[in-house]
């Protein structure tokens, strides 16, 4: 069957983005934005996905780095809308995987004392949940000496931009929770684990309803 595939080109004042998705991957990728962290948390999602990602951001890191994270979910979710194309055969709802049943559960993904919840829906309608999240929105993610450029730093608080920016673009109604924890690492990376596992499901192909819309509406 034919690989779902795109490439986006997302250029600014700000920053410049390319990004080469494959939604059909093996979990392969590339990725280089100038804040390390932020690498890996993208090649995390790409590997838990199972898509092949290839992305590169060169953005003003000199004054932030919020616009290079906004930006790169923009431009991520770009490329997943393109990607899906008209959604025949989407099984359009990732909750997760479950052992038992492959295609019920919820993604729940726990990274030492952290535990995380995604759910995502590739309905056409954007809308971002991101619940009991709020109060480490100021706390930095790591700065491995007190001489490093802060601008490299990763504000938890950006997680939450990268994700609003991948639902408006890729029109998809995403809910993300913490369900408890606290340390930021531990937080932004089982958020992006779940993230992942819950769109690696809603990206898959339903055999049962190949060759159509799955929406009573006939199109999403």
């Amino acid at each position: 069957m034919r690989k779902r595939t795109a490439s986006i080109h997302r250029q600014t004042s700000e920053t410049d983005i390319r990004v080469r998705l494959v939604l059909d991957g093996t979990g392969e990728a590339t990725v280089k934005t100038g804040i390390g962290f932020f690498d890996h948390m993208l090649t995390a999602f790409a590997k838990h996905s199972v898509c092949d990602l290839r992305l590169e951001c060169r953005g003003d890191l000199h004054i932030d780095a919020h616009h290079t994270v906004e930006d790169c979910g923009i431009a991520l979710g770009q490329a997943f809308l393109k990607a899906l194309g008209t959604k025949k055969g989407l099984r359009r709802y990732g909750t997760g995987f479950d052992p038992r049943n492959p295609w019920t559960g919820e993604a729940y993904v726990p990274m030492d004392e952290c535990l995380a919840r995604c759910v995502i829906d590739f309905s056409g309608r954007p809308y971002l949940i991101w619940r009991g999240l709020d109060e480490l929105a100021q706390r930095c993610i790591s700065v491995e000496d007190q001489n490093q450029d802060m601008s490299s730093a990763f504000r938890f608080g950006l997680a939450r931009e990268f994700f609003q920016g991948f639902v408006n673009e890729a029109r998809c109604n995403l809910h993300l929770e913490l369900l408890y924890g606290g340390e930021p690492h531990h937080v932004v990376e089982s958020l992006f684990k779940a993230f992942a596992k819950a769109v690696d499901i809603a990206c898959q192909r339903d055999p049962r309803i190949t060759g159509r819309v799955p929406s009573s509406k006939g199109k999403l």
